[in-house]
């Protein structure tokens, strides 16, 4: 900021300073070219007359470098002078060549031109300018404070101004830190105020969107260790029951242990079906299942309803299908079968009496599509994003009968993706749910 524009200023005044000069030592060098040769008598004549006092000091020498006319601007005496004859710049001048020189000293722009005078018989002597403007150097210093101010201004307020800036960021990062370890340490409901349209902004918000799902997941798992824990202790304390009246009364009938004996082994399976939808959650995405092999789906689907039928009936749902033959896909047998199997039973047991469940198989371009569709009480519209997340149970639309460990449907979401497929829940218009899974065909 200081040293580019006064450099570029002095070179301006300099080389102003030149034209001006060189072009007024031009002036009197044409005039005294008509002389045949330069005599003090005749060239004070001429420099008289030529003469506008605007230069400090002008000389006019001869060939042998001698002086014939000096004029020093408000002198009396030449010892006075402010400027001293450069010899070497007579000697360029003499060789025929224009000299000029300027410098910036002790407030004074001082300038001097030199060019020869040439006549008709070749070079007759020189001409020389002197000056000395303090007008030129005054602006030349006020530009050069005008531009120490600014710099010292804009510095100050580079350095208030990175304070200011370092102060803010390190507040907002600091909110940040302290949000960050408020989410880490538990507090899910933390929330970090920072709206600002910049980077720090846009972290603070998705860390807002993270604890919002932490807290959402957390408030799912501790609802499943409640329900988890109410429907083990059941079972356990049944069979608790059970086991201690057969121990505790040894004239019980043959007929009423059985029974007992019974009741045991189906809170047991209870007990089973919850540790083993656990256990599969855990095998799906390890590579040993991964293990594919180009499958029917319409006899899968098949199976799948054969199996399902007698508990239809047994509900009084009407269970039907539409299947479409050469549906292949590129799946594991064992994942695919737990997945329409898993659906089909849900839309049996969350069904309305004398309801109907209705199975759409078709290939549709380079896509299979199953289709579940059930007339049953469906999901509530905000609940539709949760229903695939492990744990997530929607008690406000199942029978208090059919509540479940909220594993099923997570573990079909888990095992259509690992398979390289895709699944959807929505609402159907009339009632019920309808899940639609795709898979690329082969």
């Amino acid at each position: 900021m200081n040293v580019l524009p006064m450099m570029k200023s002095r070179e301006l005044v300099f080389k102003a300073k030149s034209s001006a000069m060189l072009s007024q030592a031009s002036l009197y060098a044409a005039t005294l070219s008509s002389l045949n040769e330069l005599r003090p008598g005749e060239v004070q004549m001429l420099m008289d007359l030529m003469n506008d006092g605007s230069m400090n000091r002008v000389i006019v020498t001869d060939l042998a470098a001698g002086v014939v006319y000096d004029y020093t601007k408000n002198e009396t005496t030449a010892e006075a002078a402010p400027h001293r004859v450069r010899e070497e710049d007579v000697e360029l001048a003499l060789d025929g060549n224009d000299v000029f020189r300027s410098e910036l000293r002790s407030g004074e722009v001082n300038s001097q031109a030199c060019i020869p005078v040439m006549g008709s018989s070749g070079i007759l002597g020189t001409v020389l300018l002197y000056e000395s403007d303090t007008a030129q150097a005054a602006m030349i210093d006020s530009l050069r404070r005008n531009l120490l101010r600014i710099s010292l201004v804009t510095s100050v307020g580079a350095v208030l101004l990175g304070l200011l800036l370092g102060y803010v960021v390190s507040r907002r990062t600091r909110t940040i830190l302290a949000g960050i370890r408020g989410i880490g340490s538990g507090r899910y409901e933390t929330r970090i105020n920072d709206h600002m349209p910049d980077e720090l902004g846009e972290l603070s918000e998705e860390i807002n969107l993270l604890a919002d799902r932490l807290q959402q997941t957390e408030a799912v798992r501790r609802r499943f260790v409640s329900d988890a824990s109410h429907e083990l202790k059941t079972p356990l304390a049944a069979i608790t029951l059970l086991s201690d009246s057969i121990v505790q009364n040894d004239g019980m009938d043959r007929s009423t242990v059985r029974e007992f004996v019974s009741d045991i082994g189906r809170e047991a399976e209870r007990l089973t079906r919850i540790t083993q939808q656990m256990q599969e959650l855990t095998k799906i995405g390890s590579k040993k299942r991964l293990l594919r092999e180009n499958v029917e789906v319409r006899r899968v689907v098949q199976e799948a309803m054969k199996m399902l039928r007698p508990l239809a009936e047994q509900r009084n749902v009407e269970l039907t299908g539409s299947l479409d033959a050469g549906c292949v896909i590129s799946v594991n047998p064992d994942d695919l079968h737990q997945v329409i199997f898993n659906l089909v039973e849900n839309a049996i047991k969350y069904n309305v009496p004398e309801g109907k469940v209705n199975l759409l198989l078709f290939k549709k371009e380079d896509t299979v599509h199953l289709i579940v569709d059930d007339t049953g009480v469906g999901v509530p519209q905000d609940q539709l994003d949760y229903i695939f997340d492990r744990f997530y149970r929607v008690d406000e639309s199942r029978s208090g009968e059919q509540s479940g460990s909220g594993l099923g449907l997570a573990i079909v979401h888990d095992a259509v993706v690992e398979n390289g497929g895709e699944i959807r829940a929505s609402n159907r218009r009339e009632c019920g749910m309808r899940f639609e899974v795709c898979f690329p065909a082969v």
